[in-house]
């Protein structure tokens, strides 16, 4: 069965319109995730909604426990992930209120815990192309019936935040050719790809970051207030997407070979492996550690 599951950036702490609905507590061996999981149906497909920052926005960006999250999702099911993301833009055609449904990131973070594997249990997984683009490709469809105004493709350097880029950083991404800047899409997608879920990102810019000479300065203010106008934009565009994700919720395997990113993956010898380790593994690789354990 395929269970949508939706991580909700600035701004968007629920998601209107699910039948059934209801908060429910969730447990990982790595942590406390960010919330509860609020769960119920739309459109006849089963969704998992997790606040990414907490209801509130309690956490910042260095502080959001990534893998307990992408685990606690693994565990309920979840098949699919959408990341709706605030972003800042580095190009005057990708103004506040556009969004863009990203397919390549930069990573430059230094604080967050990168991946569920470590040692007594190594594996290596391809990020050549970090999101699945059969999510992609529904986006930009659903984007489109919606009206909203997006681009398919585009490159996203993830900071670590809180703070904002200085003028000389902004000018330097832009530089090496990113289109978006943002504090939270790494390492989740890296995480969700060890954990064999398809992942994809829509991009919500809510300013130009300090590059731009008429937006010299990110405040949060105008920040807010673009992200509020995002926001109902969307929950129509996931509302639309999940009419078409799945035939009648079935589960097919993925074209893009995200649901078996760990077939040739693990390079620990079976008998070299830490029981403990492969314990706490087993929702995110489960399926192959059964295999050759």
């Amino acid at each position: 069965m395929t269970v949508l599951g939706i991580i909700g950036g600035s701004g968007i702490y629920q998601i209107d319109g699910l039948e059934d609905a209801r908060w429910i507590d969730a447990e990982s061996p790595f942590g406390s995730p960010s919330d509860q999981l609020l769960t119920g149906t739309l459109n006849g497909l089963e969704l998992i909604f997790l606040p990414r920052h907490g209801r509130g926005h309690r956490l910042s960006p260095t502080d959001i426990n990534y893998r307990a999250n992408i685990d606690a999702l693994k565990r309920a099911g979840v098949t699919d992930i959408i990341s709706l993301s605030a972003c800042g833009s580095f190009r005057e055609d990708l103004p506040p209120g556009m969004f863009v449904i990203v397919d390549q990131f930069i990573d430059r973070t230094h604080a967050r815990a990168k991946s569920f594997f470590g040692t007594g249990l190594v594996a290596h997984v391809s990020m050549a192309d970090p999101v699945c683009g059969r999510l992609g490709d529904g986006l930009a469809k659903a984007a489109a019936a919606e009206g909203i105004a997006h681009r398919r493709g585009g490159t996203y350097l993830v900071i670590e935040g809180p703070q904002f880029s200085s003028r000389a950083e902004s000018e330097l991404y832009r530089v090496w050719g990113c289109d978006l800047i943002g504090m939270t899409n790494l390492p989740e997608a890296k995480l969700a790809r060890e954990a064999e879920i398809c992942y994809a990102t829509v991009a919500m810019v809510t300013d130009f970051d300090c590059w731009h000479p008429g937006h010299d300065q990110v405040e949060v203010a105008s920040v807010i207030k673009v992200l509020s106008e995002n926001a109902e934009k969307a929950r129509g565009l996931v509302k639309r997407f999940t009419e078409t994700l799945g035939a009648h919720g079935e589960s097919h395997p993925c074209s893009h070979g995200c649901d078996r990113a760990l077939d040739n993956a693990l390079i620990t010898a079976p008998e070299a492996r830490d029981p403990a380790m492969a314990a706490k593994l087993d929702a995110v690789a489960g399926r192959v550690l059964g295999k050759t354990a």
